[in-house]
């Protein structure tokens, strides 16, 4: 029996969700968009799942557009609203912590003629309001902050980031929030969210976009999703998607506790049997099922791979990343933290099918191998 460990990168489907999805495809297969029985079959399906997430999320139904995923719903707000307010001002602000999809995205408007500025993050893995405000001017239409660092766990402060915006609106990565806090939606223009992440389906994502905010869609054809996101629509996983999200809501804050809980467990653990330890993660206002972890004097990679033998899953940070040319981790780059420690990190992701068992058969390979690894003198 495996111990999964790696919830951040994605996360076990829900029987109720998978089944839900096999139906649709065996029975309710039609277009949402055809004028059949068969048709408005599936476009009540999409209708409920809208008004499921919308509820999650906490704001009107007709502000949710559904994506492929977290990156799509990242790249159709950026350059969505870069493009709609180009004549406004082309400069645009995020933190250098921020998922790649939204990185990236920068990047490539930087190269398209676009004003970009990365603010960086205290050696906890926050970004000061204050700071952040310095860098936004009269010419700034976009700030994007995520809400839950992927790697390390830390929530940003947005309300107090959206105190300073200015002209400029506010979009955050919520992808690694949904489902385990309140999505502040009242100082937020547009938010990104990803099903996988909460026990949902795979390549699907939405966009959550305030009333009536203009934005130029990203992709174009048949106008579904009122012309923001053209496509047949996935009615399987979009029914899969409300489902997972309707669950997460209901039972949020019992299952977070239970979650912090286990977190917590391992984070003891750890410091009770295993010296020469950094917790990346700040020991406040850090989501319930992230642990960062450097294992001072290891090679997290060697790590993941030695637990992997053994059944269990953890990552070295973004999977997102996991391809990427730089070495290391750019959020603990960012951190401050040193080459050593960013070297021996590992990320550990709970969710509520982790048990108090799991943990103590994690700690009990973790101390294993980190001996094993450091006897042997391993670090170069």
């Amino acid at each position: 029996m495996s111990i999964y460990l790696d919830n951040s990168a994605t996360t076990r489907q829900h029987e109720e969700v998978t089944n839900l999805m096999c139906r649709l495809m065996r029975e309710d297969y039609g277009n949402p968009s055809s004028l059949h029985h068969m048709g408005l079959a599936a476009e009540r399906h999409v209708k409920q799942a809208r008004r499921s997430l919308a509820r999650a999320v906490g704001c009107r139904a007709e502000e949710i557009v559904f994506t492929s995923c977290g990156t799509e719903s990242d790249n159709l707000a950026i350059r969505g609203i870069a493009e709609a307010r180009r004549r406004a001002g082309r400069r645009l602000v995020t933190t250098a912590i921020e998922h790649p999809a939204v990185l990236e995205t920068f990047a490539a408007l930087e190269n398209e003629g676009y004003e970009t500025c990365i603010v960086g993050v205290d050696k906890e893995g926050f970004v000061d309001p204050d700071r952040l405000a310095e860098a936004v001017d009269e010419e700034t239409t976009l700030i994007s902050v995520m809400h839950v660092n992927n790697e390390v766990g830390s929530i940003q402060p947005l309300a107090a980031v959206a105190e300073k915006k200015k002209n400029a609106l506010l979009h955050s990565d919520c992808v690694q929030s949904l489902g385990k806090l309140p999505i502040p939606t009242e100082v937020l223009d547009l938010a990104s969210f990803s099903a996988h992440k909460i026990h949902g389906p795979k390549g699907m994502g939405a966009l959550y976009k305030a009333g009536s905010l203009h934005i130029i869609p990203q992709q174009t054809g048949g106008g579904q999703e009122k012309g923001l996101r053209s496509g047949t629509e996935n009615v399987p996983g979009i029914a899969g998607f409300g489902l997972a999200a309707s669950m997460a809501a209901e039972s949020m804050d019992e299952r977070c506790t239970q979650i912090a809980a286990m977190r917590d467990y391992l984070r003891r653990g750890i410091l009770d049997e295993i010296p020469d330890v950094r917790i990346n993660t700040p020991d406040h206002d850090a989501v319930c099922c992230i642990l960062n972890v450097s294992f001072l004097g290891t090679r997290g990679e060697v790590i993941l791979h030695t637990l992997e033998q053994q059944g269990i899953y953890v990552s070295t940070g973004s999977a997102c990343s996991s391809h990427a040319k730089t070495r290391g981790s750019h959020v603990l780059r960012a951190m401050g933290l040193s080459g050593e420690a960013i070297e021996g990190a590992i990320r550990f992701s709970l969710s509520a099918y982790n048990t108090k068992e799991d943990i103590e058969q994690t700690v009990d390979a973790l101390k294993k191998a980190v001996h094993r690894f450091r006897h042997l003198g391993g670090f170069r």
